[in-house]
């Protein structure tokens, strides 16, 4: 058994967060609520950025843009497991803040004196909410492919932090395990 600490506990509160935000802002809540868990969310995301640059090593934007060489090794390597994000992962993840981002531009907009009522306006973030969601599940579903692929519980270890991986599981990545923050 092997465990590789990859989740630090900022990046595993704002996964969590931002997924409870965006289910409950889509399916439950409206008028005020729906407006202050948005700005919420934006500001979830705005913490993310400065944490992509200043955070833990697996945090680190740095550590897993998904560059084309980092797409090649990936798809070269299906057996191994990335410690971090797998590239596919990271530009979902990317993508996934880039519409929250759009969806707190898009909602400000509509309550401002320029574009009050604008139905364009409303249908643009109408859009972005639905691709988002569509992100969301593509997201779910890919962490499920991934964690049968790789024998590794991937929904644990955005839990606890820590990917485990078994005899039977595929091997991590040569690259160095950081330790807990």
């Amino acid at each position: 058994m092997e465990r590789a600490y990859v989740w630090d506990r900022f990046v595993r509160l704002h996964h969590w967060s931002l997924a409870t935000l965006v289910l409950a802002n889509h399916f439950i809540l409206d008028g005020p609520a729906h407006r202050w868990a948005g700005y919420a969310a934006l500001a979830l995301v705005c913490a993310r950025l400065v944490w992509g640059v200043a955070g833990s090593p697996h945090a680190r934007f740095a550590a897993f843009l998904p560059t084309p060489a980092r797409l090649r090794a990936h798809f070269a390597r299906p057996g191994v497991a990335p410690r971090g994000h797998n590239p596919l992962g990271a530009a979902m993840m990317l993508a996934m803040l880039a519409l929250v981002v759009s969806l707190g531009i898009t909602g400000w907009l509509m309550r401002s004196d320029a574009y009050w009522g604008e139905a364009w306006l409303e249908d643009l973030h109408q859009a972005l909410a639905n691709g988002l969601l569509v992100c969301a599940a593509l997201h779910v579903a890919g962490v499920a492919a991934a964690s049968l692929t790789w024998r590794i519980n991937l929904p644990r270890a955005m839990l606890t932090g820590y990917k485990v991986r078994s005899i039977r599981s595929a091997p991590f990545e040569d690259r160095g395990t950081p330790g807990p923050d």
